[in-house]
């Protein structure tokens, strides 16, 4: 019984998967707004109906795809977090590859971005739970810090949203867009290293 179980799930996450990487290729190519359920189910020969077996809506398979590209950022800072380094470079290259996932993935795709721009807009769930571990992987980082003497004593989930703050026009995707054009002395680079210098 069990192992037919674990087969039906199996199947289940797979078609899960066929449908969200047709959903994906059909977003990037011809835009979010332009591609329909309908269209998802022709690329995937099957119909609407069967698409609804998984999917409760467009907007439904919209949230799973930012839900999979937001664990994925999560996985790669979380793989930085583990390193044996110390919390100070931690944190630096964190923000670093944060910043430089937005600018590969949300902002040279465009209709990637367009994507983006309507999770953030709409304030949906899986943006906030994504924030919400963001937050806790790096007070974990400073609490570090703070234990090895290279961050003053403070708070940690405290710092972490001041960094956090601080950090948003690194990572946030519709800042990064906005500041693209804008002539800055400032790099990357020396944001970080002033919001590190302000957590000791």
């Amino acid at each position: 019984m069990e192992a037919s179980e674990n087969t039906i799930e199996a199947t289940r996450q797979e078609n899960v998967s066929r449908i969200l990487d047709a959903a994906e290729r059909l977003f990037k190519h011809y835009g979010y707004t332009k591609t329909n359920v309908a269209d998802i189910a022709r690329d995937l020969g099957m119909s609407p109906a069967n698409i609804y077996r998984f999917f409760s809506s467009k907007a439904d398979i919209h949230q799973a795809l930012a839900n999979r590209m937001l664990d994925g950022s999560y996985q790669m800072a979380l793989a930085n977090a583990k390193r044996p380094a110390s919390a100070t470079e931690r944190l630096h290259d964190h923000v670093l590859q944060q910043h430089r996932l937005t600018l590969e993935t949300m902002l040279d795709e465009k209709k990637v971005h367009e994507m983006v721009v309507i999770a953030i807009e709409q304030q949906w769930p899986v943006i906030q739970q994504h924030l919400d571990r963001l937050r806790l992987l790096i007070a974990d980082l400073i609490r570090e810090g703070i234990d090895a003497g290279e961050f003053r004593e403070q708070n940690p989930l405290l710092a972490a949203e001041n960094f956090m703050s601080c950090m948003v026009k690194l990572c946030h995707p519709m800042l990064i867009a906005d500041c693209l054009l804008e002539r800055q002395i400032g790099q990357p680079e020396d944001l970080v290293e002033f919001g590190l210098r302000a957590l000791k």
